[in-house]
C-alpha cells in the first residue's frame, strides 16, 4: 500500500515533562513506555504495544486477563476505573496484594469509551 506509514508500535511524540526511560506516558488515549530519558519538550519514542513490568497500586491483586488502567498523574497502573484513568491493556501474570509491580500487555490505544 502506498499510504502505509508504519506498524505504530513505536511512536515519536514531544515529551510534556521530563521522562526517564521506562516511564509511562499518556497523550490523550495513547499510552506507551518511554524508550529513553529526555527533557520536557524533547522528542521521545514511546512503545505502545508489548509486555512491560510496570509500577502498580500495591494494595491490589491482579489476575491474568484483568483490565489495567494507567493513572496519568502518578504513572502507576491499576485495576480502578476511576475518572481520569486510561484503559491501556491487560495483566498477563497474577500480581499479589501487596506488590509494587505487575506485568501488563499494552494494547496501543484505549477505546474512546474507556476514557473518563
Amino acid at each position: 500500500m502506498k499510504n502505509y506509514v508504519q506498524a505504530g508500535d513505536n511512536i515519536t511524540i514531544t515529551a510534556a515533562a521530563d521522562l526517564t526511560s521506562g516511564d509511562a506516558v499518556a497523550v490523550g488515549l495513547l499510552v506507551g513506555i518511554a524508550q529513553e530519558t529526555v527533557l520536557s519538550g524533547d522528542d521521545v519514542v514511546i512503545v505502545t504495544k508489548g509486555v512491560f513490568e510496570v509500577p502498580k497500586t500495591s494494595a491490589q491483586a491482579w489476575t491474568v486477563g484483568q483490565a489495567i488502567y494507567l493513572i496519568p498523574s502518578t504513572g502507576n497502573f491499576t485495576t480502578a476505573t476511576t475518572a481520569g484513568n486510561i484503559f491501556c491493556g491487560v495483566a498477563v501474570e497474577a500480581a499479589a496484594n501487596p506488590s509494587d509491580t505487575g506485568l501488563v500487555r499494552l494494547n496501543g490505544v484505549a477505546p474512546a469509551a474507556a476514557e473518563s
